[in-house]
């Protein structure tokens, strides 16, 4: 759920909750107020919260409580204090909604997003739930390799942007960076396995994968040994069912910016999925060179 505002030529939004009218309650001091507040940007310690608004920390662990209970902050993430697990609560949304009625039909408030299920889980409502990896541009890995796909990488993010209604911080690491708590997430993936160690971790998995320097396709039994060519692959999180993975590389950085290119210009066609088994999300694309400057521009689907 969001709540919109439009103003001018301006849409703004922020995700929403959705809370029973009797939890208002929880909201009605100055102090509650003020705590909700302070906890608006960024997680904290009750204990903080205290220091920060000059009172008491018995008050603030009160209203903490009451405000949980009724869905309106959450606990975050836990951190050991002087020997004991402090819990740091943030809101559980950045707004919230009391409905007095059944939702009826609207047409005043055009549609902001036109999401693909093929973007489903890394865009729901409106908003990016994905970590993006990169291959760290610093020797690293076995064959000490640097990457340069990271700054096609921030393509693949601006064409992202297009189906976000919000976007509270924008999720990414290098792949040197990720730690293994962040596997079990969604995750977009830009690099092939040799500059980018997470997709090495997931290579196996995928239908179409790097093998041998080439990539090989599962699907159609094809090779393709081209330095241009990438691979497109969505494929559920093995290391967690209920998330998914989003692999965009190439054998070399030019084939990943093949893979970009595709996305840019011919996303419709990503969607579709393989050629020879629409039910299976991966693609191959070659890049080419229409302008004969010596860098991929456009790109042919190979399946």
């Amino acid at each position: 759920m969001f709540v919109v505002n439009k103003e001018k030529n301006e849409v703004y939004s922020l995700p929403a909750k959705e809370i029973k009218f009797s939890s208002l309650k929880n909201l009605g001091t100055e102090l509650a107020q003020r705590i909700v507040k302070s906890i608006s940007d960024e997680a904290k310690y009750p204990a903080d919260i205290a220091k920060e608004l000059k009172v008491h920390e018995q008050k603030v662990y009160y209203h903490i409580r009451n405000l949980e209970k009724a869905g309106i902050v959450k606990i975050v993430k836990k951190e050991s204090k002087q020997g004991a697990l402090a819990n740091y609560y943030a809101l559980a949304e950045p707004a919230f909604v009391v409905k007095f009625k059944d939702m009826q039909s609207t047409q005043k408030i055009a549609h902001i997003t036109n999401e693909s299920a093929f973007l489903e889980p890394f865009i729901q409502n409106g908003q990016l739930i994905a970590l993006i990896i990169v291959g760290s541009p610093d020797p690293h890995g076995p064959d000490k390799a640097r990457s340069r796909d990271g700054y096609y990488g921030i393509d693949l993010a601006l064409f992202l942007g297009t189906f976000l209604n919000y976007v509270p911080s924008f999720n990414v690491k290098l792949d040197t960076e990720v730690h293994d708590k962040d596997l079990e997430g969604n995750l977009i993936l830009i690099g092939g396995p040799i500059t980018n160690k997470i997709t090495n971790k997931v290579n196996a998995k995928l239908p179409i994968r790097f093998e041998n320097g080439n990539i090989k396709s599962g699907i159609s039994n094809e090779t393709y040994p081209q330095d241009e060519v990438g691979l497109i692959v969505k494929i559920r999180n093995p290391f967690n069912k209920d998330k998914g993975i989003l692999v965009v590389a190439g054998k070399r950085y030019s084939g990943t910016r093949a893979a970009i290119i595709a996305f840019l210009k011919n996303f419709k066609k990503i969607t579709e999925g393989n050629i020879h088994n629409p039910n299976i999300n991966a693609r191959v694309v070659e890049g080419v060179d229409l302008d004969s400057d010596g860098i991929v521009d456009d790109v042919e689907f190979r399946e």
